[in-house]
């Protein structure tokens, strides 16, 4: 009755046809899953997990052709026209089920199919999303440099207007310094002729022409405020050990330029007072409130009396002197120091051959190197003692040869220090 109601081969091919429309995607979200990236790798594993657990079902869901071994025992051992009819009856009896489960099992493998189809899409999208975000970041780089190309050259431009603006300034104000001086000396002797003591006035106001442009000068070959300023830090300990600039001992500093040791003088509680030739750098320490006055650094050292400096400085202005008067210079210097007071002269170091040889002369107001030997046996023969000579300002490491003795010593020549200062002290 059952197996002609429900024949065995109808199920059969029902159970065929239901397989074979369920491998029809099989393959495919594995295909669309493998190319997925890592980053959807985890939801890649999950689906993995749920086509194992659809294969378990799927297996189990099949009709029952077989009796089951663990039945073929005692007391289960029936007879095989019983074990096939009692499985002809449990498959009739679950055939809704099994249609259930196999309708359950599509479904289900059409939603693996979807997700891994969403993941694929999920992984396209993202790499295109990475794709473009790296475009955009190479975008906004090669924007940023450009913008940091045209900042640097606005900053230049502004630092060029700035200091020729400056020059321009200082030279008008000269000009018109030196405009006006004719006029008050014309209007006192007109219709009478310039004598010989007016036309001195004219000569003398003549040597301070190039003030300006000295000043722009320095301010481009020089160096900045703060870079001077942080340079001559390393002798604020020599101030102290010396127990200078105090109002008894106080401390002179002859061609005092743009005054940043002044500055630093003065900030750090010493009493110092700076003597220069170029009005235009007085005028500017001035306006700082440093203690600066219009002299010639001999003409001046002369009005003072012995034993009245603590200490006498000098920042490269020694090499802007002629022999002769070099030697005047450190003998006022000794005749003026109190016994045991500093001297400080700090110069190019002719011993660095690209000093030496070119950056030296890029300054056309100096006269020529000053070997550290030199300056010394000069500060000796005039009367000073306990002679050092400070090495300083050597080019950064980077900029040197790398490489041992013959290295160094090419280092030593052309990339060792760029100045050098003698220090000395008058006998008590």
């Amino acid at each position: 009755m059952i197996g002609e109601n429900n024949p065995e081969i109808n199920v059969d091919e029902l159970m065929a046809k239901i397989r074979h429309e369920v491998a029809k995607p099989k393959g495919q979200p594995q295909r669309v899953i493998k190319s997925s990236n890592t980053d959807t790798s985890n939801l890649t594993l999950h689906l993995s997990y749920v086509e194992s657990f659809l294969k378990n079902a799927e297996d189990r869901a099949y009709t029952r052709t077989k009796w089951p071994d663990k039945l073929n025992r005692f007391p289960f051992n029936l007879s095989k026209k019983f074990q096939k009819a009692t499985l002809k009856l449990l498959n009739f009896l679950f055939k809704d089920q099994r249609e259930i489960n196999f309708n359950l099992l599509q479904a289900l493998r059409e939603s693996v199919f979807i997700n891994g189809q969403l993941i694929a899409e999920i992984s396209s999208l993202k790499t295109q999303l990475n794709e473009h975000l790296q475009t955009v970041d190479t975008q906004l780089q090669t924007t940023h440099e450009r913008l940091q190309t045209v900042d640097t050259q606005l900053q230049t431009t502004r630092e060029n207007y700035i200091r020729n603006d400056s020059y321009v300034k200082n030279d008008l104000m000269q000009q018109k310094r030196l405009i006006g001086l004719f006029f008050d000396e014309a209007r006192r002797r007109l219709p009478a002729p310039f004598d010989q003591e007016q036309m001195q006035t004219f000569v003398n106001e003549d040597e301070h022409l190039l003030d300006a442009f000295y000043v722009a000068f320095e301010d481009y070959f020089r160096g900045s405020h703060e870079d001077i300023l942080n340079r001559l830090k390393v002798y604020l300990p020599l101030i102290e050990q010396g127990n200078v600039g105090t109002p008894d001992a106080p401390i002179l500093d002859v061609g005092c330029g743009r005054g940043e040791w002044l500055e630093l003088l003065r900030d750090s509680g010493y009493i110092s007072k700076g003597i220069d030739i170029n009005r235009v750098m007085i005028e500017q320490c001035q306006a700082r409130a440093l203690d600066v006055m219009a002299a010639d650094a001999i003409d001046y050292l002369q009005t003072l009396p012995e034993n009245s400096l603590g200490a006498i400085t000098g920042f490269h202005i020694i090499e802007h002197l002629p022999f002769k008067v070099l030697m005047r210079l450190f003998a006022e210097t000794v005749r003026v120091l109190k016994p045991q007071g500093l001297v400080i002269f700090e110069t190019p170091n002719p011993e660095n051959i690209l000093v030496g040889s070119n950056n030296f002369y890029l300054d056309p107001t100096h006269h020529h190197p000053l070997p550290s030997a030199t300056i010394r046996f000069m500060a000796e023969i005039s009367g000073l003692c306990n002679i050092q000579v400070m090495k300083l300002h050597p080019y950064p490491e980077n900029q040197q040869v790398k490489g041992e003795d013959l290295a160094q010593r090419f280092n030593h020549y052309f990339y060792g220090c760029q100045d050098y200062a003698i220090v000395g002290y008058k006998h008590e």
